[in-house]
């Protein structure tokens, strides 16, 4: 179905004061290539280092260096375009675009051009409302640049080039997204993916991710209005408020009888607003040419199917699995897929056991429990080991759903095998039927007045169940509770 063409969804349209507006959205996202050294030197990538403490010669764009492609960053990049389902192109040319910044040393940032390195793609994203398909431009590799800081000293900036000649992969949509929370979905699932491939770690915090956002708005089934261009946008939640803002904006002025012009702005979280940077002409500006000290990059066919081969199992591949070989519903298995860690950690659980139960267990239970604490799977104190002991204690009956809760709250806190806290705590549930006959004989001997209601309206058997609990300390197998007392009672 071409995107385009997409029919407006009522429930996505923005009211305006003249009627209903929609709102279309693409993004380009720079995602920081996972790679130990950069796209055109041997300095380290690693974060957070001494300003300027990882320059090379060539990153500090010193007379008479040379480029060197970094082999690996275009392995990265095929096997992102390979994760996108994109065409790959085995021959890509690099180009000088060119513009002066104090942060970009060379005074021309190496990119791609008319022949990038990954052309179309597909990414198939789960709204609310169903599933979308985001359509990929392109993927392109570049240079990063360097950062000025401008909070250090009262008159001057400063800048550190740690940062300088990073390799990042531009990864352009299609104009194809229509709500903020479309946008949102968007780039949740394109981060998922770029982790499972292990490309890029997808960290907004430390800007190895952020997203160029275009937006642009039109009365339903018009042609696309007069985009603007939201720069760097480094958290999800803001590329929503962003979209919702500059939405807004756009619809007021053309609403006011004005018109939009194309430009760049920058979103401010604090107040709630973008603002304009600077007027964006066509991409001419920049002088585009290849790069002469750059050969064209070719590869062939089998150095792409190599690495086809060992590419991990994907977000989508990943679901399809988890609903049709454990029969668990669409909803969970995205909740499972959203970080391989998170799926790895529930196929161990899962492993010889009732897949449903584990799932809810992990989802309800650990997950709930985790986001309470802010911990992420990799931190949990409770291994899936412990988790599958517990699952295997509510299967066989040793302990109710109930007290499985309150197990896993001391595994949690204190650690232990589950197993053995069981038989040291005294936390079995009562499954011997005299037991729980005589706290049954017990109940209905001291309230014949319940008796008599219940035999007249069946639904107070509640009740009842109710007191044996008490009486058992909540350990009662409430099946057997249940069969018990409608024997009694007659019911």
């Amino acid at each position: 179905m071409n995107m385009h063409s997409r029919p407006a969804d009522p429930k996505k349209l923005i009211k305006g004061a003249t009627g209903d507006w929609e709102v279309v959205i693409g993004m380009e996202i720079h995602a920081q290539v996972t790679s130990n050294s950069k796209l055109f030197s041997g300095s380290s990538t690693e974060f957070g280092g001494e300003p300027n403490s990882h320059v090379s010669l060539v990153d500090a764009a010193m007379p008479g260096m040379l480029p060197v492609i970094n082999a690996e960053c275009v392995k990265q990049a095929v096997r992102t375009g390979l994760g996108l389902k994109a065409q790959i192109n085995n021959r890509s040319v690099f180009d000088r675009k060119n513009y002066f910044y104090p942060d970009l040393p060379q005074g021309y940032q190496i990119s791609q051009y008319k022949s990038p390195i990954v052309g179309e793609g597909v990414v198939l994203v789960d709204t609310a409302d169903g599933q979308i398909e985001v359509g990929i431009e392109r993927l392109h590799l570049e240079q990063d640049a360097g950062k000025s800081i401008h909070d250090q000293h009262p008159t001057l900036s400063l800048v550190d080039l740690n940062r300088s000649g990073v390799a990042l992969m531009e990864i352009v949509s299609k104009p194809d997204l229509r709500s903020s929370e479309e946008a949102k979905a968007y780039v949740t699932k394109l981060r998922t993916i770029l982790r499972y491939l292990g490309t890029c770690d997808g960290d907004m915090e430390k800007g190895s991710l952020r997203a160029d956002v275009n937006v642009s708005v039109r009365k339903p089934g018009e042609d696309f209005g007069t985009r603007c261009e939201i720069k760097n946008v480094n958290s999800i939640r803001f590329i929503g408020q962003a979209i919702e803002t500059e939405a807004r904006r756009q619809i007021g002025i053309l609403e006011d009888g004005g018109k939009i012009d194309q430009e760049t702005r920058l979103f401010d979280p604090n107040r709630g607003e973008t603002r304009s940077m600077r007027s964006k002409e066509e991409a001419h500006d920049y002088r585009y040419f290849p790069d002469p000290d750059l050969l064209p990059l070719e590869f062939d066919d089998a150095f792409v199917a190599e690495l086809k081969a060992h590419l991990p199992e994907l977000p989508d591949e990943k679901k399809a699995r988890f609903v049709s070989a454990y029969g668990l519903s669409a909803y969970d298995a995205d909740v499972l897929v959203a970080e391989k860690e998170t799926a790895a950690y529930y196929e161990e659980v899962a492993k010889g056991r009732d897949a449903k139960a584990a799932a809810n267990f992990v989802i309800n239970e650990l997950f709930g429990r985790l986001n309470k604490e802010g911990k992420d799977i990799g931190s949990s104190p409770v291994s899936a080991a412990q988790i599958g002991a517990i699952v295997d204690l509510i299967a066989d009956g040793t302990i109710s759903g109930k007290i499985a809760k309150d197990l896993f709250e001391i595994v949690f806190t204190e650690g232990g095998d589950p197993r053995a806290l069981v038989e040291e705590r005294g936390m079995k549930q009562v499954t011997d039927t005299g037991a729980i006959e005589a706290a049954v004989d017990a109940i209905i001997a001291a309230n014949p007045d319940k008796v008599a209601q219940v035999q007249a309206k069946p639904t107070m058997l509640g009740w009842f169940v109710g007191q044996v609990m008490k009486q058992t300390g909540g350990k009662a197998n409430p099946q057997a509770v249940n069969d018990l007392l409608k024997g009694k009672l007659g019911i």
